[in-house]
């Protein structure tokens, strides 16, 4: 028998600005969807979440969830007024002797929970936010881009979580492997309306390709229709007026349905242009090292960067990263070694905090009053690559609309102000370009753009990111920061590292290894541990799934410990045994699936 649906919305439209958002919407999530929400920037997805979540009203329709079922929602700007830590606003909605679940998934995404809610930072605060949202575990989660904010490892844990979990949830992010790893299903957003798919992101954009050229194919059949019968009111009309007039209403029809269809937003104008060319070596970096106070994040660090050379640098937050980008290019000293920059270099950066925008500022001044982009003795042009530009018609490249030209900059989403920050960055000639944090927001479509201009980009690109897939398409070689000072170099981008690490003996303890020193590359041999690519990698993590499931216990047996317990907090004591036996089956399921893999291997 089927189960009934956990939400369903029946009928929605929703008008912002006089612009329909949907129209006769409907969508409905069952018991165990995992759902992936995809479509450009401002088409309305983190809009439909907060309907989906009750959230946002819409002008007309029904959203139904059933009795006893529980909807959950991650936002984006979580409200922590009258908290005084994040910690407390996590478990904020946990019911009575559940408190114990958020300083295990605070763990899991790297934040302390203890830590002030006046001094958290925004990454802080989400992952608060997320959080609150994974100890609740409702029935239904919407998770508005999760991985914003989070590492590689903290998203790697929070994809093992997912998958194990019961709980249906629909997700929006950017991140592809993410978007990979977890989802089932599809929603797909454009032009207001949803089409549902029943297969995970994996192949969506065929998917997309094929509608689209169906539409292609069915709009130029209409335009020759339209055409055809066109010639005939002009041409046959006039002999039989009275008999024909049928016709020329169908005329009518046909032309209002052409006119009703929406085009399609194109891709943004992206393009970048090198500069003078740089000298072949770009980079040289002999011993250095930098130390903050009792943290090391480089000690004895070699590096060369080459002209052309695309490097990824990854690692935990706050590890160093950054640190490591501004001393490589003269922006931050070392504390001992040397390097040394080439010749003719013109530096661009794509800066994560978004320091070049103004909130304030209306997007036509952020661009004309930028001293590096204005030009002199006009307020309406840009400099573009040393050609002057109406500053309306170069928003228009990013697909910013004319009315969004006057708006403040605080008005757009996270996507959009990193496409205005790239139309900032793209408006300048470079030979080395510094992308710190470049993927964080944007839809996929403009990620793929991106990936190709890098590809084609003359000059040096020196990346940060945690987006594992953007990693693999643009890296030549990786840069890991494992904490300790100690940082490696890799040819290749994530997944070449990943197979590097776990097949040289060395890279996996680290201790052997300095500054540039890479391993030699390996080729895994095909299956000839009897194990497939994934029971490999499954191998390699149960070992830390274990551990991690044996402090949990060990937390949850000291919490039974209290002989009082059971008498003084009967509600705590019963959760906390229930907990206790649901990790220690999933301990025992671990320990036995290792066994059989180990044993194959």
């Amino acid at each position: 028998m089927a189960r009934a649906p956990l939400l369903q919305l029946s009928g929605i439209s929703l008008t912002f600005g006089g612009d329909p958002v949907f129209d006769e919407l409907d969508l409905v999530v069952h018991p165990g969807d995992r759902v992936a929400l995809v479509g450009r920037n401002g088409s309305g997805k983190s809009t439909l979440m907060k309907v989906m979540a009750g959230l946002v009203e819409p002008d007309r329709g029904v959203r139904v969830v059933p009795p006893g079922v529980s909807v959950g929602y991650m936002e984006q700007d979580p409200d922590l007024a009258g908290f005084a830590t994040l910690g407390d606003y996590a478990a904020s909605c946990l019911p009575e002797g559940e408190e114990y679940k958020v300083p295990m998934v605070a763990e899991g995404l790297k934040f302390n929970p203890e830590t002030p809610v006046a001094t958290a930072s925004g990454g802080e605060r989400r992952r608060a936010a997320l959080a609150k949202l994974m100890a609740e575990a409702p029935e239904l989660m919407l998770l508005d881009e999760p991985t914003n904010h989070l590492d590689i490892q903290a998203i790697e844990w929070l994809e093992e979580e997912l998958k194990g979990t019961r709980t249906a949830f629909v997700l929006i992010s950017h991140d592809r492997a993410f978007l990979r790893a977890l989802t089932r299903a599809t929603l797909w957003i454009d032009r207001g309306q949803v089409r549902r798919r029943e297969s995970g992101f994996d192949g969506f954009e065929e998917w997309r390709e094929t509608i689209w050229a169906e539409e292609d194919d069915a709009r130029h059949k209409l335009d020759r229709k339209i055409k055809a019968e066109a010639k005939w009111a002009v041409e046959g009309i006039s002999a039989r007026r009275k008999r024909n007039q049928g016709r020329v209403r169908a005329l009518a029809e046909l032309r209002a349905e052409r006119g009703s269809q929406i085009r399609r937003q194109g891709t943004a104008a992206l393009e970048l242009e090198s500069g003078t060319q740089s000298g072949k070596r770009v980079i040289e970096a002999t011993g250095i090292a930098k130390i903050f106070g009792d943290k090391t994040i480089v000690q004895d660090f070699d590096l060369r960067v080459l002209r052309g050379d695309r490097v990824a640098f990854v690692g935990p937050n706050g590890v160093g990263k950054t640190t490591l980008l501004k001393m490589l290019i003269g922006e931050l000293a070392p504390d001992a070694g040397s390097i040394k920059l080439g010749t003719n270099l013109e530096i661009a950066v794509f800066d994560q905090a978004r320091a070049r925008l103004d909130p304030n500022a209306t997007l036509w001044d952020s661009l004309t009053n930028d001293p590096l982009m204005a030009v002199s003795g006009s307020s309406d042009q840009v400099m573009v690559r040393g050609v002057p530009k109406h500053v309306v018609g170069y928003l228009k490249d990013f697909l910013f609309d004319e009315r969004q030209a006057r708006a403040p900059v605080r008005s757009l989403s996270g996507g959009e102000k990193a496409r205005l920050l790239l139309a900032k960055l793209m408006a300048l000639p470079s030979n080395l370009l510094i992308m710190d944090e470049p993927t964080n927001d944007l839809d996929v479509e403009t990620l793929d753009l991106l990936q190709d201009i890098l590809g084609e980009y003359d000059g040096t690109v020196l990346l940060v990111s945690h987006d594992r897939d953007f990693i693999d398409r643009i890296a030549t070689s990786t840069i890991a920061l494992e904490g300790k000072g100690r940082a490696s170099v890799y040819p290749g981008g994530w997944s070449d590292y990943v197979t590097q690490r776990v097949l040289t003996t060395d890279s996996v303890t680290f201790d052997n290894v300095k500054g540039s020193k890479a391993p030699d590359p390996v080729k895994p041999a095909a299956k000839a541990d009897g194990l497939t690519f994934t029971e490999r990698k499954r191998l390699e993590a149960l070992p830390a799934l274990i551990e991690k499931l044996e402090a949990e216990i060990g937390k949850l047996s000291d919490f039974l410990s209290d002989p009082a317990m059971f008498t003084k907090e009967p509600v705590k004591f019963r959760k906390g045994g229930e907990a206790l036996s649901e990790r220690q089956a999933q301990l025992a399921a671990c320990e036995e699936e290792w066994m059989a893999l180990a044993e194959r291997a």
